[in-house]
Order: structure tokens, then C-alpha cells, then sequence
């Protein structure tokens, strides 16, 4: 479809919550409404948006620049922060929520839209991360119909006082889901929210939108991360001949560890023997240097390999990947669901607690760390037994057994008659498309 004619539906404005999960999330989303024919404009702070650029500034992501970076056209707005020192690292959280939840990003997000309504090409609908009531705000005024799309859990959302009060006022409201995942809360859900579609998971839906239409974009084409992936770690997958040998290791985007978390995980992770693939980002550590003890540089030659970032679902569906011990986000949650790889789940802050509890005790495909305490300390001991456990025990079987399962599930649910695409076409039609007419264009 890229490329070529196509029919032209309307034009969304995408603005993701400034966040790596939430942009990543939300590039995904927009580039299915971009295969469905719409044009994009896509919002990033400006901050991220350098970040964003940076990313790609490698041989493997020139592809002309990726189709020109999806096709989407993109526009950026401050987020009244000044940026930090390390543009690698990420902006302080708090600080961004408060710009949030203070309207800080209201007036130049209204400038924006206007400057977009008064085009040739007028804005048809808004995408907004579910968590930006100023994007409710704005559509309010302008008469724009809006979709809210929340990148966790249907249990999450709701448990979640803020999602609900922002949904109740939108045009729509999409959850990164699917059906058969989370069957009774949705049912609930939907009672409140007529207009509630689970939209999930969004790469399979990719690539069964891709496979349809002959399309050259592959499950791997494009990139949605704010760091560089350093694929080496691929050729190292590729060089281990036993499958479901390998342990994946990342927290995510947003967590961050002590020196004393970073060491006890370190020793666990060599002393369970298992060869690692382990995701160590530049400002992992707070306030240190990730240093390693020497026993663990030593050890880490003969069975692991480090990173600063990857590729993760290429990672998670290398075959010779058998666990991922992960923060429990719902990005990497949903992911290793859809690769059918189990879990050992550490989480940290927000929704990543409810995800390991459902992921361990209702989809049977995790372990929790359950020393950690208040202060979330694990020990190298736990770890060690827990990968031990996952990669050649009788629950670590099980579950890989179950993980498999709910992979079938999620594929089932993004297949051209599955809950999700029947799903993603009534929002299109029902809601995107309620104020305008479809027309060619070229």
C-alpha cells in the first residue's frame, strides 16, 4: 500500500503520552490507521522527537529513512521541561506529568490542531494516549471526535479513577488487548463504555494487514524505539544451536535499579549457569555507573551477552529465547505473550504489579519474585533459582506449555476474522469515519 494509490479515509492526529512504552504503542496504532488509509500526523514533545531521529541514524534503519519514518507526517510541541543533560537518558517522570496534568502542552496542541484544520487536508479525528486530558480538552472545543487509546491492561484501566473519567468523555476508547486475554473485565467494561474496542496485539495485526496486501513491510521493517538497538545480540542469538536455551533480560524503559539490584541480579543471572541476553540501558543504575563485580565480567564472557538496547520482539521470537525475566510493563507482557515465552516477573511502579499478578496466577505464565520486600531487593540466590527453574524445571515447562497457548489465542484474535481486526473496522467505520465521507486520492 505504501507508495501507491490508495484509498484515502481521513486524516488522525496521533499524540502519544511522552514516554518510550506509550510512543512505541502508539506508533504501532498509527501506522495500522495508516494501512487502513489514513493520513497521519504524529505528535511527538520535541525532546523525543530528537530522540526518535537519533535512533535511526544507523545503516540498518536507511531504508530512506524508513518510507520517510512510516509515512506519517510529524509535528512536535514543547513540553515546557528543559531537556536534560543526557540525551540518552530519559526526562524526569514526575516533571512530565505534572506538565501533563497542568495543561502545559494544551495551547500549543490547540495552535497545532488549528493550524492542521486550516489545511487542505482537514483533521478528522485525534488519537490521543488515554492519559492526556488536555487532548480531550482541545477535541472538545474544536468539535473533533476523539479516540483514547491506553497502552495496558483492560484490569488496569479499570482500577484506574483517571482512565475512566478521561473515557467517559471521549469518542471512543481503545485498549491494547484482546478478547480472549481478558474476557470478564472487558464484559464489564463494556457496560460502562458502549464505545470500547480491544485493539491487540497490535504487531500481529501488522503483520496480518501486511500479509494481506502483498505489503513488503516485514514483522521486523521498522523501529519504534527511542534508543539505538544494537543487533549484534541477534548474531549471538543466531550462534546458539539448542532452542528455548536462552534467558531474556530487560526492565523496560523506565525502571531503574540500585547498584546493590544491579549486582544481586548480575550474580543470579551467571551462577544459574543459563546463557543470557541481558538489556542494560545508559541510565539504568540511578545515580552510578552499572560497574559489574570482576567474578561476574569473568563468567559473563563464556555465557552472556550485554546490551544497551534491542530489537525486543525480534528477541522474544528468536527460537533459541526459552524465558524473559522482565518488569512486568504491559508492552513486554503482551509481547512475550504473543512469542509464547514465560516469564519471571520483578515488577516495580504503576500497573506492573497487576500484570504479574495475572500473568502468574491467571494465564499461568510467570513467576514472581516474592523475596523483595519494601525496598524491592532481590537476591542472587532467588534469581538463580527461579532462572534455573523457568529454563529446565517442570513449572518452567508448564507454563512454556501455556505461554504457547495464549500465543495461539493472540493470533487467533488478530486473524482477518478475530475479535481484534473485526474490532479495529467498526472503530474505523463507527467512530473515525462518523464526521467524514471516504473519497480516492492519489
Amino acid at each position: 500500500m505504501e507508495g501507491c494509490d490508495y484509498t484515502y479515509r481521513g486524516h488522525a492526529v496521533c499524540f502519544p503520552c511522552p514516554f518510550q512504552s506509550h510512543i512505541k504503542g502508539m506508533l504501532k496504532f498509527a501506522k495500522l490507521l495508516r494501512l487502513k488509509g489514513f493520513h497521519i500526523t504524529f505528535v511527538n514533545t520535541e525532546f523525543n522527537h530528537r530522540r526518535y531521529l537519533k535512533s535511526r541514524s544507523s545503516p540498518r534503519h536507511n531504508s530512506n529513512l524508513e518510507n520517510a519514518l512510516l509515512n506519517f507526517q510529524y509535528e512536535t510541541i514543547p513540553d515546557g521541561l528543559p531537556d536534560p543533560s543526557n540525551e540518552n537518558a530519559n526526562q524526569d517522570a514526575n516533571s512530565l506529568f505534572e506538565s501533563i496534568t497542568n495543561n502545559v502542552m494544551l495551547q500549543p496542541f490547540l495552535d497545532l490542531l488549528q493550524k492542521l484544520k486550516s489545511s487542505s487536508n482537514s483533521v478528522s479525528c485525534i488519537i490521543s494516549d488515554g492519559f492526556m486530558p488536555f487532548t480531550v480538552t482541545a477535541a472538545q472545543q474544536l468539535g473533533i471526535p476523539i479516540a483514547l487509546f491506553f497502552t495496558i491492561a483492560a484490569r488496569s484501566f479499570k482500577g484506574s479513577i483517571e482512565a475512566a473519567k478521561n473515557a467517559a468523555k471521549a469518542s471512543a476508547v481503545v485498549i491494547h488487548t484482546f478478547d480472549a486475554l481478558e474476557r470478564q473485565v472487558l464484559d464489564a467494561l463494556s457496560a460502562m463504555f458502549p464505545n470500547l474496542f480491544t485493539i491487540g496485539p497490535l504487531q500481529l495485526l501488522l503483520n496480518q494487514i501486511n500479509e494481506q496486501g502483498g505489503n513488503s513491510l516485514s514483522s521486523t521493517g521498522y523501529k519504534y524505539n527511542l534508543w539505538k538497538e544494537e543487533t549484534e545480540c541477534l548474531q549471538w542469538l543466531d550462534s546458539k544451536e539448542l532452542p528455548n536455551s536462552v534467558v531474556y533480560v530487560n526492565f523496560g524503559s523506565s525502571v531503574y535499579l540500585t547498584k546493590q539490584q544491579l549486582t544481586e541480579v548480575a550474580m543470579g543471572l551467571v551462577n544459574s549457569n543459563h546463557p543470557f541476553l541481558w538489556i542494560i540501558r545508559p541510565d539504568l543504575v540511578t545515580g552510578e555507573t552499572a560497574d559489574m563485580p570482576s567474578e561476574f565480567e569473568v563468567k559473563a564472557k563464556e555465557t552472556g551477552f550485554i546490551a544497551r538496547w534491542c530489537p525486543q520482539e525480534e528477541v522474544l521470537n528468536h527460537p533459541a529465547v526459552g524465558g524473559f525475566f522482565t518488569h512486568s510493563g504491559w508492552n513486554s507482557t503482551i509481547e512475550s505473550l504473543c512469542a509464547g515465552v514465560p516469564m519471571i516477573c520483578w515488577p516495580f511502579l504503576g500497573d506492573q504489579a497487576t500484570n504479574c499478578r495475572y500473568t502468574c496466577n491467571e494465564w499461568g505464565v510467570g513467576m514472581d519474585i516474592t523475596n523483595s520486600g519494601d525496598d524491592n531487593q532481590v537476591g542472587r540466590n532467588e534469581v538463580e533459582k527461579l532462572v534455573r527453574e523457568l529454563m529446565e524445571g517442570e513449572k518452567g515447562m508448564q507454563m512454556r506449555n501455556k505461554a504457547s497457548e495464549w500465543k495461539r489465542f493472540a493470533e487467533e484474535a488478530a486473524a482477518p476474522d478475530g475479535s481484534s481486526a473485526t474490532n479495529l473496522e467498526k472503530l474505523v467505520n463507527q467512530v473515525l469515519l462518523s464526521k467524514g465521507l471516504i473519497r480516492s486520492k492519489n
